[in-house]
């Protein structure tokens, strides 16, 4: 099932997809409206000439027209398309790129276009004149003069959008939101509901047997793990699995996959069937990957430093919606490897991210390429004292106030202005303070 719901998810979120379907509609309504046609007869539509006075002739020059100039615009919405991915690999960084093919907008746009063509090309196969037999589709003819003008509102709302969604606040809005929405599906718990248990050393590492490992049969990044299937199986065997793999890490066919610690196993499953709990394939994605997320607003971050581009404002607004991930994040229960059956048996050893690694993910390459910028290295500290105020856990607020202290040291070697430097130690080493403080008597800041 959950190979078919990839499958699926990977069709929606091709180029051809949308077009395909609607052309295929397209054709659906115009064998309707010729039918309609048929039934109604033609003296049906006589008392309203104007609408439906045109002849054979008219109505195949008609038709024509309209079919050659969609078919014209749909080639170059196709070569403006190309042209902006091209631009934002180029501005912005190439992991930008499956969020442009993965658009609603520029593939339904596409397929309007494509769609018209296509219902031209059905109606006037069926206009017949005088010699042969009149008939022409009347009704239809109006639907291919209705769906030219709705094609030339698609052409103003896609030289809007197209232009729109190449805008750095609009590409980093998207990657925010898909990354808050992976955030809440994986971790929905709050800080306080920890109901997961952590036993002392690894009890696998005590239990009788041999560690039997699965290899990958492919190359590529880890896109997903039912991990409900794994702790199944585990539980079938009376064994463990340990995920040698995780959730966006990338895996060399033939190297393990997971590990297998079964107490009993005189007939060792398959393995292609355990290789199926892994999907991996040759790019990452954000739908149980939230580091990948912050790993493309990262990005962008990077390239905006870089000596070539130098664009300090679309660096400050990537830190911006980074600080949106995070505060979603910061009071989050992100959930112990361990993964217990339910009587308490401990059955599966998972690969997750913790909550230092996605803010060392964040911000360290940020700071790192953020030497003697004083815009950046203050709204990182703004972004830290955000945090702050919502990060409440004792073993999260380490975490803050080193990210306080790398950014306050870059700051004292790489800005060689006073005037400039003492304010970012300044705010550096109050919220220092806070962090070592702790969260008695702060201020919630409400995100």
């Amino acid at each position: 099932m959950r190979k078919l719901i990839r499958l699926w998810r990977g069709i929606q979120e091709s180029l051809w997809f949308i077009p395909g379907v609607l052309v295929l509609l397209a054709v659906v309504l115009a064998a309707a409206l010729v039918e309609l046609d048929t039934r109604l007869g033609p003296d049906a539509l006589k008392p309203w000439p104007l609408l439906f006075g045109v002849g054979a002739d008219g109505s195949r020059g008609m038709l024509a027209t309209i079919a050659g100039s969609m078919i014209t615009v749909a080639g170059t919405v196709f070569s403006i398309t190309l042209v902006v991915l091209a631009l934002a690999s180029s501005q912005y960084t190439s992991r930008v790129l499956r969020n442009f093919l993965a658009d609603r907008a520029n593939q339904t746009v596409l397929g309007v276009f494509v769609g018209v063509f296509a219902y031209c090309l059905v109606v006037m196969r069926t206009i017949r004149g005088g010699d042969e037999g009149a008939f022409v589709p009347s009704l239809a003819v109006l639907g291919g003069v209705v769906l030219a003008f709705v094609g030339i509102g698609y052409l103003i709302y896609f030289i809007h959008h197209i232009s729109a969604s190449i805008q750095a606040s609009e590409i980093l809005a998207s990657i925010a939101k898909a990354t808050t929405c992976a955030i809440d599906h994986l971790f929905p718990d709050q800080l306080g509901q920890d109901t997961d248990r952590t036993p002392a050393g690894d009890p696998a590492d005590t239990r009788p047997g041999q560690w039997r490992t699965v290899a990958a049969e492919r190359t590529g990044y880890v896109q997903e793990v039912d991990e409900e299937a794994i702790l199944a199986f585990a539980k079938e065997r009376h064994g463990v699995v340990r995920m040698e793999r995780g959730i966006g890490e990338f895996v060399v066919e033939g190297t393990p996959l997971m590990s297998v610690l079964a107490a009993n196993e005189p007939d060792p499953p398959d393995d292609g069937q355990l290789r199926g709990i892994y999907a991996v394939s040759r790019h990452r994605t954000v739908s149980q990957d939230a580091a990948f997320g912050i790993r493309q607003i990262v990005d962008v971050a990077l390239k905006a430093l870089s000596p070539g581009v130098n664009d300090t404002t679309t660096a400050v607004m990537c830190l911006d919606h980074l600080a949106i991930v995070l505060v979603r994040l910061a009071d989050r229960r992100i959930p112990s490897p361990y993964r217990f059956d339910d009587d308490g048996e401990l059955r599966v050893l998972a690969r997750v991210p913790s909550f230092h690694s996605l803010v060392g993910d964040s911000f360290d390459q940020i700071r790192q390429n953020a030497s003697a910028n004083v815009a950046v290295l203050t709204r990182l500290l703004e972004v830290l004292e955000l945090l702050e105020g919502r990060t409440g856990d004792a073993e999260r607020r380490p975490v803050l106030l080193r990210q306080v202290r790398a950014a306050d040291e870059v700051a004292r070697r790489t800005v060689p202005a006073a005037i400039d430097r003492q304010p970012i130690e300044e705010r550096a080493a109050a919220l220092a303070e806070r962090l070592e403080r702790g969260p008695d008597e702060r201020t919630p800041v409400v995100a």
